[in-house]
């Protein structure tokens, strides 16, 4: 059984405001798996935040944690001239996040850190008491750092891997390549996650006592070749608490959805196992606007696109309660997206469950 995990922080919507809920060292009874979702969006939350010598167009791909009562939110930054770099923004809560309330560190002012580097996923290892910062450099890498609120601690990016897998570079195509990056554990194993714009979903995996290295040859866990951007990039694995269940999720986009990005989701019992789909369609996602609800209209985004959960916790377990789902993900204004894809606005929004899944029978 894996370890109880003590809630440090959730967050939940009201009419008027976007509320830190509570801390407890009670543990959490989960609810069952979702049979469905329904999602209300916040307005924009998050934007770029520029100076002098960062012109940023947007910012994207968001991890998020809550730790030391401060949000830590790690985002990819792209500037006017399309480079990608990586930043984190802090603030104490959902009501203040824009400056003076809220502060961003742009992650390229780390000597270690300058470069390519996108798609950040931040986790505490527990068993090392040491941060981990995952991102893709081209191949998968990662830095660490022994105090999360010291921009200076990270260490020089390590690849995972010496060379691309065969596995990948036999599936890839002309066209793809693998990319985002997500790392989850159990008691046993750590496993390495990633998809490659071609249909294929990866999963690697190594010994937790070994990680981070030992990632052997990774295996291709879905697979869609006849409509591959359906099965398209940024997953997500999480564990739901209280019933030794894993989600994914993984974003698509297609005819169905008029070519806009969404989230389908799947169910696993184990991180090495199958994956059963759970609501994996436009119509019935894990989220897309057809089941997002915009507190503003016209709704500021037609595409719910690469996100993470609010977590129970911020350790290498990734858990979620699924009984108050909550996700921050990236939107762009619809009358903006006719522009190249790395000039696009992106900015962060929120989506919350609109209500709680009822409890298992």
């Amino acid at each position: 059984m894996i370890d109880r995990i003590r809630a440090l922080s959730l967050v939940a919507a009201t009419a008027g405001s976007l509320v830190v809920g509570c801390k407890t060292s009670q543990p959490i009874q989960g609810c069952g798996v979702p049979a469905s979702f329904s999602w209300s969006s916040s307005p924009v939350l998050l934007s770029p935040i520029s100076d002098a010598t960062h012109d940023l167009v947007s910012i994207k791909d968001p991890s998020v944690v809550f730790y030391n009562n401060q949000w830590y939110v790690f985002v990819s930054t792209v500037s006017a001239s399309g480079s990608y770099s990586m930043a984190y923004i802090t603030f104490p809560d959902w009501d203040h996040t824009t400056p003076p309330d809220a502060t961003i560190y742009y992650l390229d002012q780390t000597p270690t850190l300058q470069g390519y580097h996108a798609a950040p996923q931040i986790f505490f290892f527990r068993p090392q008491n040491k941060w981990y910062l995952v991102f893709q450099s081209g191949p998968p890498q990662y830095s660490t750092n022994d105090d999360i609120t010291n921009p200076a601690g990270w260490t020089q990016p390590q690849s995972f891997y010496a060379s691309e897998p065969a596995t990948v570079t036999q599936n890839k195509g002309a066209s793809g390549g693998w990319l985002d990056f997500w790392v989850i554990c159990d008691n046993t194993n750590c496993y390495l996650f990633f998809s490659d714009d071609a249909g294929h979903w990866y999963r690697a995996k190594t010994a937790a006592t070994d990680f981070p290295a030992g990632f052997g040859e990774p295996d291709v866990v879905l697979r869609d070749d006849t409509n591959p951007t359906s099965l398209y990039e940024a997953s997500n694995v999480y564990r739901m608490i209280g019933i030794d269940k894993y989600l994914a999720i993984i974003e698509g986009f297609d005819a169905s959805s008029n070519y806009k990005r969404y989230f389908r989701s799947w169910t696993a019992d184990t991180l090495d196992g199958d994956w059963t789909p759970l609501q994996d369609t436009f119509a019935a996602p894990f989220a897309s606007t057809a089941n997002v609800t915009f507190m503003q209209t016209p709704p500021w985004t037609a595409d719910i696109s690469h996100g993470e959960m609010i977590r129970f916790g911020f350790d290498q377990f990734m858990t979620v309660d699924q009984c108050h789902l909550q996700y921050v993900y990236q939107g762009v204004d619809p009358t903006m997206t006719g522009l190249p894809y790395n000039s696009l606005p992106w900015r962060l929004g929120l989506l919350t469950t609109a209500s709680p899944p009822p409890p298992p029978p």
